[in-house]
């Protein structure tokens, strides 16, 4: 869990925390990296109700977390997101 660095051993990358939650965003709305500053939920339309319980899914496969439904609720942005991931269970950005 929680990998604050980018560790190379025998050609094996793990990615940093915040290369794994842009890839969870990334790939749960098909979007670039470009796009995730200010992003919103159901700013677009990949990001509904149905968007937003595969993004929690990748991140809690992620940084194997389980999140609280508060917490799911509260997701309403790309930055309100590392906040809660931060604040509530210790994942480093």
């Amino acid at each position: 869990m929680n990998n604050y660095y980018i560790i190379k051993t025998r050609g094996i990358v793990i990615m940093k925390n915040l290369e794994l939650y842009n890839k969870a965003f990334m790939e749960s709305f098909d979007i670039t990296e470009t796009e995730l500053p200010g992003l919103e939920y159901q700013a677009i339309e990949n990001w509904d109700s149905v968007g937003h319980m595969g993004l929690i899914t990748a991140l809690e496969d992620a940084f194997e977390i389980m999140m609280e439904t508060d917490d799911i609720i509260d997701f309403s942005s790309y930055e309100k997101g590392k906040e809660i991931l931060s604040n509530n269970y210790g994942v480093a950005f």
